[in-house]
């Protein structure tokens, strides 16, 4: 959304028109689902996807004919089969809004300047479209109804890092480019650095023993725990697990695993706690090297991540 707000900006600067194609339902295969966009100008698209093929070739005509003053509803129903307009053999239907951005339209500068700004400040929010093809407009919560489309912004999910060893050097980076925002959590002055992570949103210098001190979970965020010893694993464990999050991952090998899960119990976490955590942490690839573990982790994130939003009909 970032890149097709900026693309769109950046067109209306030029004295061009768009149109901005979004997925607003989806059933069975499809090679995107809902909330899914694409940019589309008069000479084809310009940026995001929807995903490809002739679903998408389709919409690029049906936007440019858009453009060229031709009649085109706002929303247009593809049914993927082989006996369909598209002769696919996905099995699936989808639908994609057509809502045309004219420069006539200023209410489109505004609103451009204002989601790249959200996106930017990682402020929370919602770009509701009309289904009759109107200009979307911002809204603090997702507006239902059977006349508009709620689709939220960017900002990504914050993703606390407790360790700032080499995993987490690399999955910093790697869980930015996924769209998590990461917070970087150490004891020691010299790791948690803003040189060390540069493409952290924070990076924090603190107990581990103490973390309500300077930093609040919430059931949002993701929380990865990788610090240079097992103690200091376990008390960063026990808190996070006195509280709710969405994803908790742990390092280690399935014997420290089993001495911390008892642990845990003697503490007083219940076992639907314990057996939510991660751990060993990351998708068995068999990864060994810190860049591989960090592909891994951030590999088992991203699934965690698509459950909840598929659970929550985003």
């Amino acid at each position: 959304m970032n890149n097709i707000f900026q693309t769109l900006l950046y067109q209306r600067e030029k004295q061009k028109d768009t149109v901005l194609a979004t997925i607003v339902w989806d059933d069975g295969s499809a090679p995107r689902g809902a909330g899914s966009q694409m940019l589309v100008g008069a000479e084809g698209l310009l940026s995001g996807t929807i995903g490809g093929g002739a679903v998408e070739l389709r919409s690029i005509q049906l936007a440019r004919a858009l453009l060229a003053g031709q009649h085109v509803d706002a929303l247009y129903d593809f049914k993927l089969s082989r006996d369909g307009e598209l002769g696919m053999a996905c099995g699936g239907d989808v639908t994609v809004l057509f809502t045309p951005a004219r420069l006539s339209d200023r209410v489109w500068d505004a609103l451009a300047a204002e989601v790249l700004r959200c996106v930017r400040d990682r402020v929370p929010g919602w770009l509701v479209l009309p289904l009759d093809g109107a200009a979307p407009h911002i809204a603090e919560t997702a507006e239902t109804g059977e006349g508009v489309f709620s689709l939220p912004l960017p900002v990504g999910e914050r993703a606390v890092i407790f360790g700032a060893g080499h995993i987490a050097r690399a999955l910093t980076p790697l869980l930015r480019t996924v769209g998590f925002r990461p917070v970087v959590v150490d004891d020691r002055p010299g790791f948690a650095t803003a040189e060390h992570f540069p493409q952290a949103d924070r990076t924090i210098c603190g107990d581990f023993d103490r973390i309500s001190d300077y930093l609040t979970l919430t059931p949002e965020d993701y929380v990865v725990i990788m610090t240079n010893g097992h103690e200091h694993d376990f008390q960063a464990e026990v808190q996070v697990l006195r509280g709710e999050t969405a994803y908790v991952g742990v390092i280690g090998s399935r014997k420290k695993t089993a001495f911390v899960n008892q642990r845990l119990r003697e503490a007083g976490i219940p076992e639907e706690k314990i057996a939510f955590v991660h751990t060993p942490v990351g998708t068995p690839i068999k990864a060994v090297t810190p860049e591989e573990i960090a592909v891994s982790i951030a590999g088992e994130m991203i699934c965690v991540r698509a459950a909840r939003r598929e659970a929550a009909g985003e």
